[in-house]
């Protein structure tokens, strides 16, 4: 099954939550810090409670690579237990030189083998070719984040007259041509998706920014329906997997995403 493939099969069961794995051993429950692989197993019982309701797993290369060795071997299991019909992203923001983003790639792509990635457009298509080329995967390209620091470069007006993400935006419409491209748009900018959701045209949507950040899901929801436009994923991280600090965190974490879906489920139908 391709990447679009699980997208789409999981937005006809109306599952468009995505569970951020931005697991940070400071902010686990404590209890689990007397097992051998503290991170794994808060990982392990979070996928276990949530994988029937998620429509996709985000796992946040930082929270893993800071580990060193050991992380690395975290993220490799942790891919593994989630299920194989559910779309896993990498959120790695890679992007270089032709040679270099060839190498990441590889990385991301054979060895840790996901359906997915996020990629920084910013050293432009030679940079972003080696990831276009895998044509069963999707690659979700920057476009307007989620943080306050999107109005330092992304929300810089050009001669055209376009903000500097508009232009990334069409961009990847052209890089599209194995229909494997989507962009990330942040949930926290709600007058932008409403001025712009008409420009995106067929590509698939990851919207970091609800919840802790302060993104409404029902604006989201809600401008995706009046635009008759449903691929898309809205990411949840903290409020789902640290929604309790108790034994039973994997159980409120799937009550949460639970509560989510249905919120979603009430402005679609």
């Amino acid at each position: 099954m391709t990447a679009l493939e699980k997208l789409k099969r999981k937005a006809e069961e109306l599952k468009y939550i995505c569970v951020g794995l931005d697991t940070d051993i400071n902010k686990i429950p404590r209890h689990l810090m007397n097992s051998d692989n503290p991170v794994l197993e808060f990982n392990k019982a979070i996928i276990n409670e949530t994988y029937n309701y998620a429509a996709a797993y985000k796992i946040n290369f930082a929270f893993y690579e800071k580990l060193g060795a050991k992380g690395f071997e975290i993220l490799n299991q942790t891919i593994s237990l989630i299920p194989d019909d559910t779309l896993v992203i990498g959120d790695a923001k890679r992007g270089d030189i032709g040679n270099t983003s060839k190498m990441y790639a590889e990385s991301l792509f054979d060895f840790f083998n996901l359906d997915s990635i996020t990629i920084n457009p910013y050293l432009g298509e030679d940079s972003v070719v080696p990831f276009l080329e895998r044509e069963n995967k999707i690659i979700f390209v920057l476009a307007l984040t989620s943080n306050p620091g999107a109005e330092d470069f992304e929300k810089l007006k050009l001669n055209s007259g376009q903000f500097l993400f508009q232009k990334v935006i069409e961009k990847v419409k052209t890089w599209n041509k194995k229909k494997n491209c989507g962009i990330v748009f942040g949930a926290t900018k709600n007058e932008e998706l409403k001025e712009n959701i008409g420009s995106f045209e067929d590509l698939p949507v990851l919207l970091p920014g609800v919840g802790t950040q302060g993104g409404s899901l029902e604006h989201v929801v809600g401008t995706f329906k009046e635009n008759n436009k449903l691929d898309f994923l809205i990411n949840v991280s903290r409020a789902i997997i640290y929604k309790s600090n108790e034994k039973d965190f994997a159980k409120i974490a799937q009550k949460e995403i639970i509560n989510l879906n249905n919120s979603v489920k009430a402005i679609l139908i």
